[in-house]
């Protein structure tokens, strides 16, 4: 066992890695040979255990990507008994092994990168603006466009108003209405 390990996160996962360990990881982009650098989340060497977040930065985990593979096959069966529901789907993870090449703690916190900016916005602002700017001049206002007022609709037709029965004429009304009348109407 090597004296100085880190614990390293990678795919939502933690792993233990060691100088010269081989960890299989979640899949990573990167092609295979290539360097990859892993991001620590606890740092332990031979006298000191780093835990907080300003020193993990000085942590320098290494490894290369040793090869491409797949997981085991997972077989999924879902099943509902008496209605006739059946499902099966398989699954298998893309996963990455990486061979671990350094794990050590840096003395000094390594150096952001710089943004490197495009050499036309540098010159840009180097050289001064050679015209002067034109002289302000009063803004004319417009006078505002009315818009044309939309044609009035037409009311829609109510129905006329119901006449009272003239006295004396009998009045012609559905058969559900007459149970309603008091006796003293019936007998007119």
């Amino acid at each position: 066992m090597a004296t100085s390990y880190a614990i390293v996160e990678s795919g939502g996962k933690q792993y233990r890695a060691e100088k010269g360990a081989s960890l299989v990881v979640e899949h990573l982009s990167a092609d295979e040979g290539a360097k990859v650098s892993l991001r620590a989340v606890m740092y332990r060497g031979d006298t000191e255990v780093v835990l907080e977040g300003d020193q993990l930065e000085k942590v320098k985990v290494e490894a290369v990507v040793a090869e491409h593979l797949r997981g085991p096959k997972l077989r999924v069966f879902k099943y509902k008994p008496k209605k006739g529901y059946r499902r099966r789907a398989g699954h298998r993870q893309e996963l990455t092994r990486l061979e671990v090449t350094d794990v050590r703690l840096l003395t000094r916190k390594p150096a952001a990168k710089a943004e490197t900016k495009p050499v036309e916005e540098t010159e840009a602002k180097a050289k001064p603006a050679a015209r002067k700017p034109a002289a302000k001049k009063p803004a004319v206002k417009k006078p505002a466009v009315k818009k044309p007022a939309a044609k009035a609709k037409p009311a829609a037709k109510k129905p006329a108003p119901r006449k009272p029965a003239a006295k004396g004429k009998a009045q012609t009304t559905p058969k559900t209405s007459t149970a309603r009348r008091s006796s003293s109407a019936k007998k007119d």
